[in-house]
């Protein structure tokens, strides 16, 4: 029987890429010559430090816009609050969200059920899996699951006949 996966992930070489640029940019900056700020990659987290709150959220913005522009869906990255010492250096972790949750989920294939349409779905760790008897109707799932916007960034995989 055909059948497709839902899943969310985000390429890591992509992530890289844009940290790698980000680095870029920092090092070229005017208002951060001098200082010791900083961005490390830690499998899903970027790591960010600096001298203050300022800087802070002007690297955050420099890591963001890196990431967008490397096609990385903004649903995926989850900004932390960042962490202010009391001698004035800041910190702030960005996680990049990998698979589906459980109850995010649930959401999606309760919105496939509700749909009326003839095919299956099973939830698998943390991917989902549709499975039908027709091409077309996991066509129509698949054109349906894209235009509803869910709190996550999804892609399709593993489509078979």
């Amino acid at each position: 029987m055909p059948s497709f996966d839902i899943v969310s992930q985000v390429n890591p070489m992509e992530i890289e890429n844009a940290v790698n640029q980000a680095r870029k940019e920092l090092a070229n900056r005017f208002d951060f010559k001098g200082s010791n700020a900083g961005i490390a990659l830690e499998k899903n987290e970027i790591k960010l430090s600096a001298e203050d709150q300022f800087k802070i959220k002007a690297l955050v913005e420099i890591v963001i816009g890196k990431l967008a522009r490397r096609s990385i869906s903004l649903k995926s990255v989850d900004k932390g609050e960042p962490d202010l010492s009391p001698l004035g250096h800041a910190r702030q972790v960005i996680k990049i969200k990998q698979g589906i949750e459980p109850a995010i989920a649930k959401q999606i294939t309760g919105f496939i059920r509700d749909g009326k349409f003839k095919v299956t779905t099973q939830i698998q760790g943390e991917e989902i899996r549709v499975t039908g008897k027709s091409r077309d109707e996991l066509q129509t799932v698949i054109a349906a699951v894209r235009a509803h916007d869910f709190p996550v960034a999804l892609s399709v995989q593993n489509f078979r006949e």
